[in-house]
C-alpha cells in the first residue's frame, strides 16, 4: 500500500510554530490548492488542506513564508479522530510533511491580485551586473 501526497499551493495563514512536551518543533499551517476541473459556472474550487511539519523545516518554514506563499509539499495522508465539545465524534484528514519546497524567492514580498496574477516587490532583477566577469575559453575546451 501507498500513502503518499505531493501538492502546490498557497499558505492561506502564517504557520504556527509549536513545540511538543519533548521539545520538539511543529509548524502547522493550511495550502489553498486549485482543483483542476472547473465547476460548471466555470470558476475553480479550491481544496484547503492542514499539514503539519516538524523539527527544521518547521522553523525554516515559519521563519521565511507568510500567507500567500507558494509551497510543495511531499508527506502522507494521516486521518485522525477526535470528540467535540458537544460529544459528537469527528475526523480530520491532514497531511502530515516530510518535506516542504519554497516556490518563490526569499525575499519576495508576493501579493496574490487575482486568481492567476502574482506580483514580486522588491525583488532585484536578475543578473543586475553582478558577477559578470565573462571567462573567455577557447572552442576546444569546452566539454560538450
Amino acid at each position: 500500500m501507498v500513502n503518499r501526497v505531493v501538492l502546490v499551493g498557497r499558505l492561506t495563514r502564517d504557520p504556527e510554530l509549536r513545540k511538543t512536551p519533548t521539545g520538539v518543533s511543529v509548524a502547522s499551517f493550511t495550502i489553498a490548492v486549485d482543483n483542476v476541473r472547473k465547476n460548471p459556472d466555470g470558476t475553480r474550487g479550491a481544496c484547503f488542506l492542514n499539514c503539519s511539519v516538524f523539527r527544521e523545516q518547521g522553523e525554516n518554514l515559519v521563519k521565511y513564508c507568510r500567507k500567500g506563499s507558494l509551497v510543495g509539499v511531499d508527506g502522507s495522508l494521516n486521518q485522525r479522530n477526535f470528540v467535540r465539545q458537544d460529544g459528537s465524534k469527528g475526523s480530520a484528514i491532514e497531511v502530515s510533511v516530510d518535506s516542504v519546497t519554497f516556490l518563490e524567492p526569499r525575499n519576495a514580498a508576493a501579493t496574490v491580485k487575482s486568481e492567476d496574477t502574482v506580483s514580486f516587490d522588491d525583488v532585484p532583477e536578475a543578473n543586475s551586473g553582478e558577477n559578470l566577469d565573462s571567462i573567455d575559453l577557447p572552442d576546444d575546451d569546452l566539454p560538450f
